[in-house]
């Protein structure tokens, strides 16, 4: 590793509030991840669309900080994150009054803004410079297009993280039993989870088929989603966030992801082009191609 990508990580992780053992993670295993993806890439005239996949705290947004600073090295990159493409809180609570009031939080298929999302791809991947949008999550609204930003571009690799990237539906049986306490008390009916599993089975897997290479970070459990989400929290606190989450609070928030999670969890280990193993330590141990 040169000492340019040395010095741009050692600030990704004073940035991040990393510990400095980090920098050893990152070399042995975002490294790899990064000469693989250039493999990929045989067109130089084409950028390379990546999903990169993972759990809530599975360290999802800091992996594809530091491993589009080692595709920097090649062709430009540039990584987008589906938290930016929510709907707007009117969306939502539109959506939460003709559908379903759950509806109303943002994280789950039908929430985001995919023609949005496949009009900025579509640019991107022609290499031209779209707006992006930009999601304020302490107000829960879309920021106004007066303050997006314009892709620089043209690039070389687009990286696009989310917690559900790649994810597939379940079957219509597979539903009617609730798998959390959310699930029981407020989706009664099934119209919430029908709906979102609809929505994944629709547009969701036609933009998933965009991609050119999927990347999963797997979690090693769905207890260690949780105990992770949680030490988010605890880190907010401990910088003087003002809305900061009990820990009751954070089991019921990653209840509205957990079913998908869990299906992510069984399902990616066999469709992923390439994965990263995280253990109860929240630390790689294991990654590599699909065989």
């Amino acid at each position: 590793m040169d000492s340019e990508l040395t010095h741009r990580w050692q600030q990704l992780i004073s940035k991040h509030q990393l510990p400095s053992s980090y920098l050893q993670q990152a070399a042995d295993w975002l490294l790899p991840l990064a000469g693989w993806l250039r493999e990929q890439r045989v067109d130089e005239q084409e950028p390379l669309l990546v999903g990169v996949q993972g759990a809530q705290g599975t360290g999802k947004t800091t992996s594809s900080a530091f491993l589009a600073q080692a595709l920097e090295q090649s062709a430009p990159t540039l990584v987008l994150s589906l938290d930016d493409f929510y709907l707007t809180r009117e969306q939502r609570a539109h959506l939460a009054g003709e559908v379903h009031p759950l509806l109303q939080t943002r994280g789950v298929p039908g929430t985001h803004d995919l023609v949005l999302l496949n009009s900025v791809l579509d640019d991107l991947l022609a290499g031209r410079h779209p707006y992006l949008p930009r999601f304020d999550k302490a107000i829960d609204d879309r920021l106004p297009e007066s303050q997006w930003d314009r892709a620089p571009g043209p690039f070389g690799y687009v990286l696009l993280e989310g917690w559900c990237v790649g994810a597939t539906a379940q079957a219509d049986e597979d539903l009617l039993l609730p798998i959390n306490g959310l699930e029981a008390e407020q989706d009664r009916d099934l119209r919430w989870r029908r709906y979102v599993n609809g929505r994944l089975d629709g547009e969701y897997q036609a933009l998933f088929a965009r991609l050119d290479r999927l990347v999963s970070l797997l979690a090693p459990s769905m207890d260690a989603v949780f105990e992770w989400r949680e030490l988010q929290e605890l880190k907010l606190r401990a910088r003087g966030g003002s809305e900061v989450m009990s820990p009751q609070q954070v089991r019921r928030f990653v209840e509205f992801y957990e079913r998908i999670t869990r299906q992510c969890l069984a399902q990616l280990p066999g469709s992923a082009e390439y994965l990263l193993q995280l253990n109860e330590d929240h630390e790689f141990f294991a990654g590599g191609p699909r065989s």
